[in-house]
């Protein structure tokens, strides 16, 4: 399995129809790929908070429309990044939308946990209440945003339900890179999962991101990062060495604690 991810710089000056333009052509450009990731938040900026209300959206609404055309004319499944979604009743959420290669919405995540401490994401989004995986023809994904990587509990929660592969989307900051890097290989080494982490680059808000875009292989080792710009990590997976892996060393099959969910990809509401 091919997978691209693709490190998008969001800084101030560009406007989000533009960037929702370029990025489409970036996606474009992965046609080899199997799988294409985009970051957190990447149309808006995950710090940029005074511009939520503005530019919240449907789910089938401008960032839908763009990357199912980008997702269609590549002929990849999208990971497209988050969006901040307006629901129904008005509220809120960071969430997560998945295409296919046919650029239909295949699944969506709302992040739960949002990142604040009573500040900023915290109190202007509603927090998602469900995990959420994703079939493709040759993995299972595990979809995850942010601020979520520092609770284990959720990937937990993703492998029990067959993630093979676990995806996290993120508008990390620059002056925790460290966490960044430590987290993402401990959630692969602990759930015996490839971990594909895609970050923004650039400055938004006055927070500089982290960058540093990585794929870490089901023993926690790095296999690709990128650096501190923009850019496209492309790697090649084989995802076989996720149950390898896990009949070489089988940690998971010793819990002792936790209660597992069918195995049953999909999203299902946490209890």
């Amino acid at each position: 399995m091919r997978a691209s991810l693709i490190q998008i710089a969001v800084n101030e000056g560009e406007s989000v129809v533009s960037r929702r333009a370029r990025v489409a052509d970036l996606v474009r450009e992965q046609s080899g790929s199997d799988l294409v990731v985009l970051p957190e938040l990447w149309g808006v900026g995950a710090f940029s908070y005074e511009q939520f209300e503005t530019e919240a959206e449907p789910l089938d609404g401008p960032t839908f429309e763009v990357m199912s055309k980008a997702a269609r004319d590549a002929g990849v499944w999208l990971h497209a990044g988050s969006v901040v979604e307006r629901s129904g009743d008005g509220s809120l959420y960071n969430t997560t939308l998945v295409l296919s290669p046919e650029g239909e919405l295949a699944a969506t995540y709302r992040k739960i946990h949002r990142f604040g401490f009573d500040q900023g994401e915290a109190v202007l989004m509603s927090a998602g209440d469900s995990l959420t995986t994703v079939t493709l023809p040759t993995t299972v994904l595990g979809i995850a945003t942010c601020y979520d990587l520092r609770f284990p509990e959720l990937f937990r929660g993703l492998v029990d339900a067959g993630a093979q592969t676990l995806v996290v989307a993120a508008g990390w900051p620059a002056r925790r890179r460290a966490h960044w890097t430590l987290l993402n290989r401990a959630r692969a080494v602990e759930d015996q999962a490839y971990v594909l982490a895609c970050c923004t680059a650039g400055t938004h808000a006055g927070v500089e991101q982290a960058g540093h875009s990585l794929v870490v292989d089901p023993w926690g080792e790095v296999i690709a990062e990128a650096g501190p710009g923009e850019q496209v990590l492309t790697v090649d997976l084989d995802p076989a060495k996720v149950a390898e892996t896990r009949e070489q060393f089988p940690a998971l099959k010793d819990r002792m604690l936790g209660i597992r969910p069918p195995a049953v990809p999909g999203s299902w509401t946490i209890s």
